[in-house]
């Protein structure tokens, strides 16, 4: 890792061991709890929460922005009682790999799963219903992730030279995880790059 990245790094807070989050700024985030730390990892168990996700292809940066947009006009309203959705943090996006599909393919040209958390005071029950037949409401949570958090402009090359140190690290430990990998993105575009927060993780077996 090198010295503007490991800066970039320090930049975003970390939490101490046994800490919980639910929050990111003004903004709900999925609630977890630090378990443990392995130098720059954050080992974290997630709490069950409720996911509004859509499958879109393209290259990862593309299938990114069209699947926010579509979430985007959920929350905005496009749902059956045209409630507005509270805004929550972070955006994720992981690839969709098919059983058949060989693991750790780059899914440039793949497919892509985005989602957005649902609010903490919604219940599957209360959640409006999409308009758009592609988004799915699900129930997530439960699982324990390995984290690693950047900053910076959440490039190609950025993204995958986190998720190449994450992966290296935890084999390095012995620490047994799924693919494919997950990518979190809490700021908006206009954020300057020097205060945004991205993570790359893998769930763990």
């Amino acid at each position: 890792m090198s010295i503007l990245s490991r800066m970039l790094a320090g930049a975003t807070a970390a939490l101490p061991v046994g800490a919980s989050a639910d929050s990111y700024g003004k903004y709900d985030s999925p609630p977890y709890t630090v378990e443990q730390r392995i130098g720059e990892i954050e080992i974290r168990q997630y709490a069950p929460h409720i996911l509004a996700e859509v499958t879109v292809s393209g290259d990862r940066s593309g299938a990114l922005n069209r699947g926010f947009q579509v979430l985007a006009g959920y929350i905005f309203g496009g749902n059956t009682s045209r409630a507005k959705v509270a805004m929550t943090s972070p955006v994720a996006q992981s690839e969709r790999i098919d059983m058949t599909s060989p693991v750790g393919q780059s899914g440039r040209d793949g497919y892509w799963t985005v989602t957005f958390m649902m609010p903490s005071d919604y219940t599957m029950e209360t959640l409006p219903t999409p308009d758009s037949p592609a988004i799915r409401l699900v129930e997530a949570g439960g699982d324990r992730q390995a984290v690693l958090i950047y900053s910076g402009r959440p490039t190609t090359s950025a993204v995958e030279a986190h998720e190449t140190e994450l992966r290296e690290a935890l084999e390095t430990a012995g620490i047994s995880y799924r693919e494919p990998a997950q990518y979190y993105y809490y700021d908006a575009p206009m954020t300057p790059p020097w205060q945004r927060r991205n993570e790359v993780s893998f769930i763990l077996d």
